[in-house]
């Protein structure tokens, strides 16, 4: 299924329509403010394992992101995070960024892996979001990989429809997405340490 959903002023009755087939278990792929995401509830197993199979990668080897609304509820999902690395993030969020950290006890649980850190992404994008907050918990992520090296990430949502359509359950055309990804930030020894560079620029924010 395709639907269209404005960024702007995402349709609220659209979004629960995602948070149905999300809480029944489902794979969407949604916008979000750099690439399109595959994404799913982070409380299903199953929905999980489906997603490393489309990437082709063993669950315990996976490298998910969590989209959250806001930073009120990371702290479910992380160790304790100081101050100023708090400060931070709350300037550079919503943003393109995808910040690590030491995962709490939650995280191996939910994924069923052996998991010691965590990834933390809200991004600058409200269908993203409003998905997130109507569902109540944060959604697992990663970025759709596209075959064609020359475009790294799929941008147009139809194409990204064609090709998937058969693996997800239902498809966002929140409009053209980007192809440049979040950058990484590892937050996990209580520096910054960019360890991949993307579309956000962590140096105005420290």
């Amino acid at each position: 299924m395709l639907i269209k959903i404005y960024p702007e002023n995402p349709n609220p009755k659209a979004i629960e329509q995602v948070v149905e087939v999300l809480r029944k278990g489902g794979l969407i792929i949604y916008p979000t403010d750099t690439v399109y995401g595959l994404g799913c509830d982070i409380t299903n197993q199953k929905a999980i394992e489906a997603i490393c199979k489309i990437r082709n990668i063993k669950p315990e080897k996976a490298n998910f992101s969590f989209i959250c609304y806001d930073l009120s509820h990371i702290s479910d999902y992380t160790k304790p995070i100081d101050s100023t690395t708090f400060r931070v993030i709350k300037k550079a969020l919503p943003g393109p960024f995808t910040f690590i950290f030491n995962a709490s006890h939650a995280v191996p649980k939910l994924l069923n892996s052996n998991k010691k850190t965590v990834g933390i992404r809200v991004p600058d994008n409200n269908i993203a979001r409003e998905i997130v907050k109507a569902l109540g918990n944060p959604i697992v992520s990663a970025s759709i990989k596209d075959d064609d090296e020359i475009i790294e990430y799929s941008t147009d949502p139809e194409l990204i429809y064609e090709k998937y359509q058969d693996l997800v359950d239902l498809v966002i055309d929140g409009g053209y997405g980007g192809n440049i990804a979040s950058t990484i930030v590892d937050c996990t020894s209580g520096d910054f340490e960019v360890i991949r560079e993307g579309k956000g620029d962590l140096e105005q924010f420290l």
